[in-house]
């Protein structure tokens, strides 16, 4: 259950900037070509997202364990959406690269946690395992699936009441008409929401989670021996 309720709050808040990213470079960044730039920011964050599940972990796994990777990872998604805040509010963001910075942070620590959080579903199996002696991998990751779709319905429709009480709207002739107290709700419900999301998930994750790599590796040599 600790490992659902971190995957349901990390989800959730990577979730709620991804649904409203469109509307901050359509209103926010702005410009004639806002859709060359989103495209370009995406293909990054995609990119990113990837290399971290395939080369940053395994090369931060090799100096840490996974739980401190983890923390890691969340200190990363912090630091992004902090440095976003920065950016938005200090700079005229006339440039697309210069969102590549919180993007790298945002996209690489999703990539990682993404990796880690299945990782610890199937740390939960064997800890199962030992506990009720059964395995119930079918059930244990049934629920990732479940859990993600779950996020993303509470990601869109906190994306929705958005749009809605800052009078957003999809219309593309509206661009001009949207207010600056808009445009600075946008920028806080794709920052702060997700930021609170993070830190509610550490502190769970920190309180409840005991499936550290010394207490896997006993309980697989406890298994080991059972069997």
């Amino acid at each position: 259950m600790t490992v659902v309720i971190a995957i349901i709050l990390i989800n959730c808040s990577i979730y709620i900037t991804s649904n409203l990213v469109i509307y901050f470079f359509k209103y926010d960044f702005g410009g004639a070509g806002w859709q060359g730039s989103y495209t370009l920011f995406n293909t990054f964050g995609g990119a990113v997202q990837i290399l971290a599940m395939m080369i940053l972990f395994p090369v931060l796994r090799k100096f840490m364990s996974t739980t401190k990777v983890f923390y890691t990872s969340f200190a990363m998604a912090i630091l992004g959406y902090a440095s976003l805040i920065v950016i938005a509010f200090c700079t005229s963001m006339s440039n697309v690269y210069i969102l590549f910075i919180p993007g790298f942070f945002i996209f690489g620590a999703n990539g990682m946690l993404s990796v880690l959080t299945t990782v610890f579903l199937a740390n939960t199996v064997d800890y199962g395992e030992l506990k009720n002696n059964r395995r119930d991998e079918s059930v244990i990751f049934s629920m990732q699936t479940f859990v993600v779709k779950l996020a993303s319905g509470i990601a869109a429709l906190i994306a929705a009441v958005c749009l809605s009480v800052f009078n957003i709207s999809e219309d593309t002739e509206a661009v001009a008409n949207v207010a600056g107290s808009s445009v600075i709700g946008l920028r806080l419900t794709m920052t702060i929401i997700p930021i609170i999301g993070l830190l509610i998930a550490i502190l769970v994750f920190k309180k409840k989670f005991i499936l550290t790599d010394e207490k896997v590796a006993e309980i697989s040599e406890q298994i080991g021996r059972n069997k």
